[in-house]
């Protein structure tokens, strides 16, 4: 399929292309529709006649006759096409290919990059300069720099084009030490105020731009459609329009106008929309999984917000891990190449997501032509991009990629460098703005922010106590109120963004200092604690409860409902309402849940969802003046439906838009019902807590061949002939930890599900099998492993050392080394097998799928 680019590089007569045809001219382009304040029918530009809304020929092949055609605002100048034409006319196919590969900050040095040119550098959520995730901000450029000035080297006679580095700056430059951090992306949806996106989007350039990067790959224009996704909160809204509304006030932002270049002589960036398509669409809300959905829905839901995307000149567009009607997008090349490319007329170079070329169908993380063959001009091959790298060398050398398809996608991210001002804008030291740390969470950038988080926030009951008078006695508790890393959210200064120490985060506020600040201030007092007690009795009681942080699959649900461990502050609402004060909950969360034992609990409920750095924008709202007059109203409305049940096919207690103000007239409430109609099987990624198995896995004791094995559903018990005795022991809670004690022989401990569970996407990232325990008695000998079922699958350990301990600790074992053990990830059976040799006590705190572990455990 010849692309627009392709007929531009026969039109200046590239004398290594052949074969090309010129592309159609350009239909007039449809007006984008506006965002509504309640649920509607959505509306799209005009088709052209006879669209077929039945399904495609084949499973996940669009039309692109079907879809909007627009037309792409910014156009080369013939002096920036011949330098593009000269520049390739030097180069090799070797150099070529190397522009269009991404290797992660992780696993490339400026000396490999210097040696294999390669065009792009990322940097991942768990991923800093010199191997340190919290690095300050100075190395952060200083890092930009070495890579910039090894990729324009020219010492081996190459043409040293300059290396590009993308960033996730998904809500602020929230990768950095000291940088705003902004609502995510759903607390934004609840703002209705595309003007302020706007802002946001350009403080938040202007802080990449400190650090020396020239790439963000934001924003996120997803529209989701199953919030037990756990990448929901990363979407402005459930309804496409209100996410259109945005796209182009976020890239006037990032990028500045439509037509817009040489960026970094100003202070801008550029910007990728993702992820294309249907991300958000995909099956129970599964990530990376399938949106088994029309081609109709496909275009008129999930396309949408990518014409808004071309109109306003988006420079890049990264393609989703997901699937299409069974078909992977990054390989799907009638959508990336037929509608994006040809229909859309985007213009400027498409980029994977993080090894999603591993999963098109045929390939591995090694290699995978079929994903260039489809249209894809960059390969983010964070840990495998020397393999790619090799694997399109041969690949184009032996003709299974054509010349002018690898032309085309290097021509595009060249053109892209050109429109950045890569070429002439020098090292990113010596650029606008770099080193200017004041910039980062500057003053004025915090009051954006601030401002954000004040129109972010959705109330959902007021019987009356708010606003809180400004010198009442006021009481704190819940166990998200002091917790800047809670309030923040995933992709925050690491992937998961949970647990960040709060000595990171400079200058930040949580909501319940924030809180406190706003009533002494105005002469009143206030006291903090997490389970509502107090010294003396408050006026009001604000409990600040919610989710914890997560991102992409491991946010993923099976029902619409917090972990039951998160639940605890509803007794605590309960507790303080039945000694006659007057309680206000506020949540914090990256999408809508079953609370209702909150809402009836609690005499008001706000929502906050995930606010970022400046929590005193809560306080500005609830907190009155000291006659208890609101100093803001209430001005947020929800950006999707709140459920009523935990099912999600159950309907909605209150529709999109829904939001009360200050002004709303009072009704009296109907207690709700407290079913959750679902069984609450907590997180998905926790095979033991509290003392307990998660649902359908069951704790197995045996020998350490895994004869004799019996479950243990009850403590004390004993297994192995006698030698082994459980019984239960403190961790966090009474009775929250089982002790294993071994008096002599070898034994097997493991959890184990007869449903096999599939967690091969986790391959994908660096994560851990992650166990908390403390050992009394060290063993002999330790293995730590998984197992899975099937003929051809084997279990797969690894010796681990367990010595004593007085606390519990975390240790994580990489998945990655299990798999490469012969574990079949894809059908795994037994979760965790602990196989102790010799007399041995240890105690079993918890077993999860992580990130980060206190103690990492090598693999032998």
């Amino acid at each position: 399929m010849i692309t627009k680019v392709q007929a531009s590089l026969c039109a200046i007569s590239l004398a290594y292309l052949a074969g090309c045809t010129a592309t159609a001219g350009k239909e007039m382009e449809a007006a984008m529709p506006a965002p509504r304040a309640a649920p509607v029918a959505t509306a799209v530009p005009a088709m052209p006649a006879g669209f077929d809304n039945a399904a495609p020929d084949k499973p996940g092949v669009a039309h692109p006759d079907q879809w909007p055609s627009y037309e792409y605002p910014w156009k080369p100048s013939a002096e920036a096409e011949a330098r593009i034409r000269a520049l390739m006319a030097k180069m090799t196919v070797e150099e070529k290919v190397a522009q269009t590969v991404q290797a992660d900050l992780c696993c490339i040095t400026p000396e490999e990059l210097k040696k294999y040119k390669l065009g792009s550098i990322l940097v991942g959520g768990n991923s800093g300069p010199y191997n340190d995730d919290f690095a300050p901000a100075p190395m952060w450029l200083k890092a930009a720099d070495e890579f910039y000035e090894a990729s324009v080297d020219k010492s081996d006679g190459g043409v040293g084009v300059p290396v590009i580095w993308g960033i996730d700056a998904v809500h602020g430059h929230s990768n950095i030490i000291g940088a705003t951090l902004f609502p995510h992306n759903v607390g934004l949806g609840a703002m209705r105020d595309p003007e302020l996106i706007e802002r946001i989007g350009h403080v938040t350039a202007k802080e990449i731009r400190v650090t020396g990067q020239e790439w963000t790959f934001a924003p996120t224009v997803t529209v989701p459609r199953d919030y037990r996704w756990g990448r929901s909160y990363e979407g402005y809204s459930s309804n496409p329009e209100l996410v259109t509304s945005y796209v182009g006030a976020m890239l006037r932002g990032l990028q500045g106008a439509p037509d817009n270049e040489n960026l970094l002589a100003q202070d801008r960036v550029i910007a990728s929309t993702k992820h294309f398509l249907a991300d958000g669409g995909t099956k129970d809300g599964v990530d990376q999984g399938n949106a088994e959905i029309s081609e109709k829905e496909l275009r008129d839901i999930h396309g949408l917000p990518y014409g808004a995307a071309i109109k306003g000149g988006v420079a890049t567009v990264m393609i989703s891990h997901s699937a299409w009607q069974g078909r992977k997008m990054t390989g799907n090349d009638s959508l990336i190449t037929g509608v994006l490319k040809n229909r859309m007329d985007f213009d400027g170079f498409v980029v994977s997501d993080w090894n999603a070329h591993g999963q098109v169908e045929g390939c591995t993380n090694d290699q995978c032509p079929k994903a260039m063959k489809a249209g894809l001009d960059m390969y983010m091959a964070p840990d495998s991009w020397k393999a790619v790298y090799d694997n399109l060398v041969t690949e184009v050398k032996a003709g299974s990629i054509p010349m002018e398809r690898l032309d085309d996608a290097v021509y595009r991210v060249l053109m892209v460098k050109e429109r950045v001002g890569l070429f002439s804008n020098g090292k990113p030291s010596s650029r606008k703005l770099a080193g200017q740390w004041d910039l980062l969470g500057a003053a004025e950038h915090r009051t954006v922010a601030r401002e954000a988080v004040r129109k972010s926030l959705v109330l959902l009951k007021n019987d009356g106590v708010l606003p809180l008078k400004a010198n009442a006695r006021l009481l704190v508790a819940g166990d998200a109120a002091n917790d800047i890393s809670r309030q923040s959210g995933g992709w925050t200064l690491s992937w998961q963004g949970k647990d960040v120490p709060e000595k990171y985060f400079p200058g930040a506020t949580t909501i319940g200092k924030g809180l406190m600040d706003a009533v002494k201030a105005a002469g009143g007092s206030a006291e903090m604690s997490e389970d509502g007690s107090y010294k003396q009795k408050p006026d009001a009681a604000i409990v600040v409860f919610g989710e914890e942080s997560y991102a992409e699959f491991q946010g993923d649900l099976s029902s619409l409902q917090l972990a039951p461990e998160l639940t605890k502050p509803y007794e605590t609402m309960k507790k303080l309402k039945a000694q006659g004060i007057p309680v206000i909950a506020v949540m914090v969360t990256g999408r809508p849940l079953f609370v209702n034992p909150a809402l009836n609990a609690a005499d008001a409920f706000v929502v906050t969802w995930l606010p970022g750095s400046e929590g005193d924008g809560v306080a500005d709202v609830l907190v009155g003046d000291t006659m208890g007059k609101a100093r803001y109203d209430f001005t947020g409305k929800l950006p999707t439906g709140w459920p009523q049940k935990a099912k999600i096919q159950d309907g909605e207690l209150y529709p999109f838009g829904y939001g009360l103000s200050y002004a709303s007239p009072k009704t009296a409430w109907t207690k709700l019902s407290e079913d959750p109609g679902v069984e609450n099987n907590g997180d998905s990624r926790v095979w033991f807590t509290n003392g307990v198995p998660a649902s359908s896995w069951s704790l197995m004791i045996g020998e350490a061949d895994f004869k004799n094995e019996i479950r243990i559903s009850t403590v004390p018990s004993e297994a192995a002939e006698g030698r082994m005795k459980i019984t239960s022991s403190f961790f966090k809670v009474q009775e929250g930890a089982r002790r294993f004690e071994l008096s002599s022989g070898s034994t097997a401990i493991s959890l184990r599900s007869f449903n096999p569970v599939n967690i091969s996407k986790e391959m994908n990232a660096e994560l851990y099998l992650m166990f908390t325990s403390k050992v009394n008695k060290a063993p002999q000998s330790a293995m730590l492993g998984m197992g899975c079922e099937g003929g051809d699958c084997k279990n797969g350990f690894v010796p681990i050392a367990m010595p004593v301990s007085k606390d519990f600790k975390t240790y994580g074992l990489p998945l990655k080394c299990l798999r490469d053990k012969g574990v079949d990830m894809t059908k795994i059976s037994a979760s965790f097998i602990l196989t102790l040799s010799g007399a041995s006590d240890v105690e079993l705190g918890e077993v999860f799928m992580g990130t980060d572990p206190a103690n990492i455990l090598p693999c032998k």
